[in-house]
């Protein structure tokens, strides 16, 4: 593939930290789906998309059944991986008035105190590059090249967020492409966006391998959030409408990767993370089976996501783990791999958990509990097998005149039992409703509930002036 005069140009301005390890330590590639489903992929008992390399990637690789986004929408989930910490505590939770998340031109965005995965890799020698999606801020400050990002090429937001998207009066000004920190591309073409993503992500390995750095590669993609689009090869050949024709693209994507690896003799020493921002927005043709609920719930089909690991000749091909594991994890470990310091002043919630994917593994979750934030209310914890619900949205109304059907709480779920949440046993096990509540208020401390602060919470980035990328005619 020809590498375009932009691309070069944006790569002759990376500057690369000094080789340290290099020839020991791991790479690292992060391929994060946007509301991509429990049940969307092979893997995962997915009947209706054909993906025959994310089936590759679990032959060769590890499945974790019970991995878990740290909320069900886009901008706090994505906050998680990149700071390894619950959205509430970098008030990542929502945006400044409120909603779930950020919109182009909004004044917060993920504040560049904070240190992401990549500023750790590239304090350890890594080259760095985003290609995909971004969602935590569109001000200059806030963008990845700003947060430990050597190279940038995307959308910086959802793909709904444009202006051919909406109808007035909600329309947006136009969805920009961007490379680096400039707009190169105003409403690009969508049906071509996960293909450019690919040949985009692999002329950068090329480029990188020449330079011999390890490298972390995140390819967050736009698809399948709505709309969806892909490519004329793609497009009505799935049985699943245009959701299905996107994932399978995807498919496709994560195997031009992976025969790149190889191409560059590099698969053996390259970690290979793929997994999804979210659960599954099911009425656009999502599946979470057997979970119940979707994208935006605190049930387990808003929160509880596909992930697959794979390192020859470190992970033991076609296993699975049903050990609980977070996206706030992946930061942690992927410092320990890489001999990566971490500032040990500033609280991360995420956990080391290479010992739940390396070969010959035994080792139990290290998380005591893990709390299901739905924007800054805390809504459930799991500990173990049991789920405690103690709030829930708002039910909607069938009607203005028909009051909304009411939900008793505590609710208590076995879901080593019960992965459909379908019933609520609060009433056999008092001792473990206590035992979780009390969880529950170690949380409402240190991250906070509602309009109660959290002791060890800390600002988002804010712009008072902030503007949008493009503007309306």
């Amino acid at each position: 593939m020809r590498i375009t005069l932009l691309l070069v140009a944006a790569l002759a301005l990376v500057v690369f930290a000094p080789e340290t390890t290099a020839a020991t330590q791991p790479n690292f590639i992060i391929i994060n789906c946007d509301d991509l489903g429990y049940n969307d992929i092979g893997p995962f008992g997915s009947k209706k998309h054909r993906t025959p390399n994310l089936d590759r990637m679990a032959r060769e690789g590890r499945k974790f059944t019970s991995h878990y986004s740290s909320c069900g929408v886009c901008t706090p989930s994505r906050a998680s991986l990149m700071t390894g910490c619950y959205p509430r505590r970098i008030n990542l939770h929502e945006n400044e008035v409120g909603g779930w998340v950020l919109f182009p031109g909004n004044k917060k965005g993920l504040n560049p105190t904070e240190i992401t995965i990549a500023e750790v890799l590239k304090g350890a020698g890594y080259a760095t590059a985003i290609i995909g999606k971004w969602h935590l801020g569109d001000q200059p400050e806030f963008l990845p090249t700003r947060q430990g990002f050597d190279y940038y090429f995307g959308i910086p937001f959802s793909n709904d967020m444009g202006h051919d998207s909406r109808p007035k009066p909600y329309r947006y000004p136009p969805l920009p492409l961007l490379r680096m920190e400039q707009v190169i591309e105003e409403e690009p073409d969508q049906r071509q966006i996960t293909r450019r993503y690919t040949e985009e992500a692999i002329q950068w390995l090329r480029h990188t391998q020449e330079k011999k750095h390890p490298f972390l590669l995140y390819l967050p993609h736009t698809m399948p959030h709505w709309p969806q689009y892909s490519s004329k090869r793609f497009s009505g050949k799935s049985k699943n409408g245009k959701w299905g024709d996107t994932v399978e693209e995807i498919d496709w994507s994560v195997g031009e990767l992976l025969r790149t690896l190889k191409e560059l003799k590099i698969d053996q020493n390259t970690l290979v993370l793929f997994t999804s921002d979210n659960g599954g927005a099911t009425q656009h043709g999502a599946s979470n089976l057997p979970l119940k609920g979707g994208k935006g719930s605190t049930f387990e089909g808003g929160q509880r996501v596909p992930l697959l690991v794979r390192w020859p000749g470190r992970i033991d091909p076609g296993t699975t783990s049903a050990e609980m594991t977070t996206m706030m994890d992946i930061l942690p470990t992927f410092a320990d791999l890489a001999g990566a310091r971490l500032d040990e002043d500033r609280r991360i919630d995420g956990r080391n958990i290479w010992s739940l994917m390396k070969s010959g593994s035994m080792a139990r979750t290290p998380h005591k509990a893990f709390y299901y934030y739905f924007k800054g209310e805390l809504h459930a914890l799991r500990s173990g097998d049991w789920k405690l619900r103690v709030k829930d949205r708002a039910p909607r109304r069938q009607n203005k005149n028909q009051a909304a059907p009411r939900q008793r709480f505590p609710q208590l779920f076995d879901l080593g039992r019960d992965l459909a949440e379908s019933r609520n046993v609060a009433g056999e096990h008092p001792d473990v409703v206590a035992r979780l509540q009390s969880l529950l208020e170690i949380a409402r401390v240190d991250l906070g509930d509602g309009d109660r602060e959290g002791e060890n919470t800390r600002p988002a980035g804010f712009k008072q002036n902030a503007k949008t990328l493009t503007q309306n005619d």
